[in-house]
């Protein structure tokens, strides 16, 4: 084929190997993905794709695997600014005692917006393309995101006390629903419910929610089953625990993404089956605050969609998704007792495209396959430490760490080029974190 007879695009991204997560466990070597716009239009050899196509851009990744972009399906990316001012805590010491006062004292728009960027920034640095964000001043979190190129699905918090974002109920429930028309039709911000949690939303707030989710079409993403004691106290309150009341309400459902699920009965994960319940396992947040073990494995048995989030970074106290996946896969061994369980393409998948169906965006994201969108992340796998390569996927979950990623592109954009920030005026961000740090340690 001559050269004026080859197809133009965009984009020519090709690897090592391509690690397309769907089909499930698969890795192709000296493959090339084809962009045109903000979408994938083929994954073929290498030697197909440089016949067929004239890119205006390709990038050659001959020692990289290039995987789907990851989802951090757990977030509270403001909350950046408060890593490590409360560590080694029990989770209401630290939420009541310590987040919430400090919270409460510099929260706000530019505190939001400046802990974005910060998170926008460490999330491109590894590997994450996409976020499920659950914090206050949704308007303001979901116009950075959109300004930064970064996809999100923006939480729209409800919660029964006043906070800097709303005084009352039905105030709540005006702004989320005119944060989420705002975003309506958006190609990288989509919105859920975040009510944040059993113990501090009522039914009443809880009925409206299983309302509107309906009528918008939209996820609810909520906390629960954290701790053991949350469930004691909703026992001892409504004679229930969490799950049965929120079953009650209705809102065991297919949009419902419940975060941490450390306490489960064995029913209780049936019903999340039959019922089409996402799940969002947060192992490292989870173990940091002693809250408790996700039982992930029989969670995936029983056909779970399992996905992976960090929390936010006073609990964790980093936006690793590498990290998470390592920790996931490890801690999902010692609970289940199993060598075997969680294995390395399922952690990756838990990562990816399991993250992508828990937000409701499986036919958009979460997989490298022709008409989804070019989320893509390369990491570069001759380092010391992933060497020797005898299994892609094996050291992508256990070894590589997010130091290795070096190109990022989310819809056809590159966002990190060879572990730069092409958007982001770091040493700005870097000034701006400091001033915070200096006004929160003030207090």
């Amino acid at each position: 084929m001559s050269e004026t007879s080859l197809q133009p695009i965009d984009l020519l991204i090709e690897a090592r190997w391509v690690v397309p997560v769907e089909p499930h466990a698969v890795v192709l070597e000296d493959h090339a993905v084809a962009v045109q716009g903000d979408q994938i239009i083929a994954l073929l050899p290498i030697e197909q794709a440089r016949a067929r196509y004239a890119p205006r851009e390709r990038v050659e990744l001959t020692e990289h695997a290039l995987i789907p972009g990851l989802i951090n399906s757990h977030t509270h990316n403001p909350m950046t600014l408060l890593r490590g001012l409360a560590d080694d805590l029990p989770l209401m010491v630290w939420l009541q005692q310590h987040i919430w006062p400090a919270e409460a004292k510099v929260i706000g728009p530019e505190f939001v917006r400046d802990g974005v960027e910060l998170a926008v920034a460490e999330m491109l640095r590894g590997g994450t393309t996409c976020v499920n964000e659950n914090y206050f001043f949704p308007d303001v979190i979901g116009a950075t995101y959109r300004q930064l190129g970064f996809r999100a699905v923006v939480g729209l918090p409800v919660i029964d006390f006043p906070t800097a974002w709303a005084k009352t109920q039905d105030e709540y429930f005006e702004r989320a629903c005119e944060v989420h028309d705002s975003f309506r039709g958006d190609a990288l911000i989509s919105t859920a419910f975040a009510p944040h949690a059993p113990y501090t939303v009522s039914d009443e707030s809880f009925e409206r929610i299983r309302v509107l989710s309906d009528q918008l079409d939209i996820p609810v993403h909520l906390h629960t089953h954290e701790t053991a004691h949350e469930v004691e106290e909703e026992k001892k309150k409504s004679g229930l625990r969490p799950f049965q009341r929120l079953q009650k309400l209705g809102l065991i459902n297919d949009r419902l993404i419940a975060v941490h699920m450390t306490q489960l009965t064995d029913g209780e994960i049936a019903v999340c089956a039959e019922s089409g319940v996402s799940v969002v396992h947060c192992a490292e947040s989870n173990m940091k605050l002693a809250s408790g073990f996700c039982p992930a494995e029989k969670l995936r048995r029983a056909g779970v969609n399992v996905a992976l989030g960090t929390d936010g970074c006073a609990s964790n106290n980093d936006l690793d998704m590498f990290g998470e996946m390592r920790s996931a896969a490890l801690m999902a061994k010692v609970v289940a007792e199993d060598a075997a369980a969680f294995d390395a393409s399922y952690t990756l998948r838990a990562a990816t495209l399991n993250g992508a169906k828990a937000i409701g965006l499986e036919a958009k994201i979460g997989s490298i396959e022709v008409g989804k969108q070019a989320d893509l992340a390369a990491v570069r796998m001759s380092d010391l430490e992933t060497q020797p390569m005898f299994h892609v996927v094996s050291q992508l979950v256990y070894a590589a760490g997010r130091h290795q990623v070096t190109d990022v592109w989310i819809a056809g954009r590159r966002k990190l080029a060879n572990r730069v920030l092409p958007d982001i005026d770091t040493a700005a961000v870097l000034t701006r974190t400091r001033a915070w740090r200096e006004r929160i340690a003030a207090h």
